[in-house]
């Protein structure tokens, strides 16, 4: 028989951001539904960020012990056992999955539903045998990944990061076709862990980035051994000979060349999952692009909500879950709270990491005409000259007055040094904060401090303090 649900919320999808809503509503008092046919957990778990920040993790490994001579360290290359390094990564899945469960979420009050979920109507959605008439509704049915119009590309095996983390065989030719934050942290990863790894990359790889920061990390990719192509176009794909399994055909600057590899990862970018919703019943406008959104990110049906990765632009876990926030405070609370990407960090999880917040230098001259620019290599750090770990920088535009618009790391744990600089600019502070902090010594944290005072630096020791300091002398 078929049973009606007349529930406060109903979120429709169990990600990042669809997890996070469900918590959050149920635990504020709210009667709440989700709905998920697939994998409690979404991509995040399952196939995106867990698994690959593990796999990073034991190629950082790898490198690790191939670094040891250089502090006096002698050993042998490490052996790769590659079955071990899937059942580590699947390993961190499952040590994390209960978090995400069913029997979790029900404990906190929430009726888990595993069906496909579609709308039939502006207030209705159908899961199995169940009919859903809920207050309100949330679409958080995340991403997956992009297959490019490839001449022969689907009469070939590829991989996506939906299934390359099922390796147990280490490839003999990782073929890469996207040089993004995805397509170059698996390359890297791949190469030290005994790969051979080529990347293919229509554009500039890692070109959302500011490319005196990404020229660091691509300079040390390619010093680990992985063939990085920019500019090229792949014209055609088709099977291989032997155990290359792959052959890849490109152009670049007029030269065709034929790439040959064991195996094909394709990682050209993400595409939102609005098919089989019937969001038209619903009266939701949406592309391909993903569902449209207004800053309290309602859709045009003002009783649904999209958040994530489903409403396309910035494709992140944090922002999900920063949309949750946002989506409760509307949908609970009927208060008018908008996204804010102002103080919005990313991070690269390649060696050396890349992360970036706020503005690049190019959008703060657009945005203020005259800037200061600020840049502290790593090398000048007591910490990083310690552990051998001089690549890098820290780069921080200003307005004229000191005002903090942006900032971007590129070394050694970028990614927890930005921390600092997002809360500068989401307060709009000055650079005079940061310069006046103790960092403890030695630290990488002193890369932000020493940067800050060197804002400073031109005042400080001009001609016009050293008159001050002369004049001031005379008074004993």
């Amino acid at each position: 028989m078929t049973e009606i649900i007349t529930p406060d919320i109903c979120v429709i999808g169990a990600g990042s951001a669809g997890l996070s809503t469900a918590a959050g509503a149920s635990q504020m008092g709210a009667e709440t539904v989700l709905i998920e046919k697939g994998e409690m957990g979404g991509d995040c778990l399952n196939t995106g960020c867990v698994p690959s920040k593990s796999i990073i993790a034991a190629a950082h490994f790898a490198k690790a012990h191939s670094r040891g001579k250089s502090f006096g360290v002698d050993g042998d290359q490490p052996t790769i056992d590659f079955r071990a390094v899937h059942d580590h990564v699947h390993g961190v899945i499952a040590s994390i999955a209960p978090h995400d469960s069913v029997e979790r979420f029900e404990g906190m009050g929430v009726r888990v539903i595993k069906e496909k979920a579609a709308f039939a109507g502006p207030r209705e959605v159908h899961a199995g045998d169940k009919i859903i008439r809920a207050r309100r509704f949330v679409v958080a049915t995340g991403s997956r990944a992009m297959v490019p119009p490839i001449p022969g590309l689907n009469d070939v095996a590829f991989m996506t990061n939906e299934t390359v983390f099922d390796l147990t065989e280490r490839p003999d030719h990782l073929i890469v076709i996207g040089g993004g934050p995805i397509g170059m942290e698996l390359a890297q990863a791949h190469r030290r862990l005994g790969a051979r790894v080529t990347v293919l990359e229509i554009f500039r790889s890692l070109s959302k980035d500011d490319p005196e920061l990404t020229a660091v990390v691509l300079d040390q990719v390619r010093r680990d051994g992985v063939e990085v192509l920019d500019g090229i176009k792949v014209k055609g794909i088709a099977p291989g000979k032997g155990q290359q399994a792959i052959a890849v055909t490109i152009e670049a600057d007029g030269a065709v060349r034929v790439i040959e590899g064991s195996h094909l990862l394709v990682a050209a970018g993400r595409a939102p999952n609005v098919s089989d919703l019937n969001l038209e019943s619903a009266g939701i406008e949406y592309s391909k692009q993903g569902i449209k959104v207004d800053a309290r990110l309602r859709t045009s049906n003002k009783r649904v909500f999209a958040m994530g990765d489903v409403i396309g632009g910035y494709q992140f876990t944090h922002v999900a879950g920063y949309h949750a926030g946002i989506v409760i405070r509307n949908a609970l609370f009927r208060l008018p709270a908008k996204v804010d990407y102002r103080a919005l960090p990313w991070v690269t999880f390649t060696d050396p990491e890349l992360a970036h917040v706020g503005l690049a230098e190019e959008q703060a001259r657009e945005a203020h005409g005259a800037i200061r620019v600020l840049r502290w290599p790593f090398g000048e750090n007591d910490r990083a000259q310690a552990e051998r770990a001089t690549d890098g920088l820290i780069k921080v535009v200003t307005t004229k007055k000191g005002r903090i618009l942006g900032a971007s790391i590129v070394g050694p744990h970028a990614g927890e040094l930005l921390l600092p600089w997002i809360i500068a600019i989401q307060q709009k502070q000055k650079i005079g904060t940061m310069a006046s902090i103790i960092a403890p010594y030695p630290t990488l944290s002193e890369v932000s401090k020493r940067l800050a005072g060197s804002y400073y630096t031109e005042a400080l020791f001009s001609d016009r303090t050293r008159r001050i300091v002369k004049f001031l002398s005379k008074f004993g």
